[in-house]
């Protein structure tokens, strides 16, 4: 994987990436440049051998603020209607390039997660925040529409569909304590410092485990929700079998019988929406 992005730094250590948004005196706000460098590198990620799981975060007291309000609102009043829906598609590609990413996502929000930053968040498979950290789905404030980059499809996955409403409608801020309890993320913890640690813990034992595994794990929670419960069975039946022919459940298998720890392979990951 050869990746060399100017908006953000990348880290690829013991088979987790780590992207770090890299703007802190703009609370990590996205450019133009910004929006296509992550697409790109999220694409890409898909096609590292090396990388097993993602960590992003940010720099400094933010983990994302959105779009940046010189280097990209000011100039989207200079569009005419197919320039803003050329950007809004540029935006929504950012998100689509994590949720198809085959491999685990956990965002490690150090501080501010609003706008795009707050949808960034949701599009991951996993959040940890730190306790001053504080989420905004902001969109209405500024006179748009709540549904923003996919945000009106992930939330109510995530906290069901009244919390989501609420936080659409009004794009009220919320504290970190308030998003453990309506189950916007999955931990906070004390600080950023301890907030990317635990991320970074969370996406190694990811790493050591079943890469396979976790990919088709992350496809079946992608595609069922559409899907009546016969057809999930059915495909969970189709996606265990293929899990079963990897040689990573054999590996397992002899591990606990010699009571070591598996070595699993995962280096090759299918397209398993065909597979499955």
């Amino acid at each position: 994987m050869t990746l060399n992005p100017t908006t953000f730094s990348l880290e690829l250590r013991a088979g987790v990436a780590t992207v770090t948004l890299d703007r802190p005196d703009r609370l990590n706000a996205l450019t133009f440049e910004s929006y296509q460098e992550l697409r790109e590198t999220f694409v890409s990620l898909e096609r590292s051998r090396e990388t097993r799981a993602v960590v992003i975060t940010g720099r400094g007291r933010g983990f994302c603020s959105g779009g940046d309000v010189e280097g990209i609102i000011a100039e989207l009043f200079a569009k005419d209607a197919r320039g803003l829906l050329e950007f809004t598609r540029v935006t929504g590609a950012l998100i689509q390039s994590i949720r198809e990413l085959r491999r685990p996502v956990i965002a490690a929000v150090n501080g501010v997660a609003v706008g795009a930053g707050a949808v960034v968040a949701a599009a991951c498979d996993l959040r940890i925040a730190a306790a001053n950290a504080k989420f905004g789905y902001i969109f209405p404030k500024v006179g748009l529409c709540g549904a923003d980059m996919g945000a009106a499809y992930l939330l109510p996955r995530i906290v069901g569909l009244g919390r989501a409403s609420e936080l659409l409608f009004f794009g009220d801020i919320i504290t970190a304590e308030a998003a453990l309890a309506m189950g916007l993320v999955n931990r906070v913890t004390p600080d950023a410092a301890s907030c990317v640690q635990l991320a970074r813990e969370w996406a190694e034992r990811l790493a050591r485990g079943p890469a396979f595994a976790h990919a088709m794990t992350k496809q079946m929670l992608e595609s069922e929700h559409t899907m009546a419960l016969s057809a999930a069975i059915e495909a969970e039946a189709q996606a265990q079998a293929i899990c079963m022919a990897h040689p990573d459940f054999r590996a397992a298998y002899e591990a606990n019988k010699a009571r070591t720890t598996p070595a699993f392979e995962g280096a090759e990951i299918c397209d398993l929406r065909e597979e499955a």
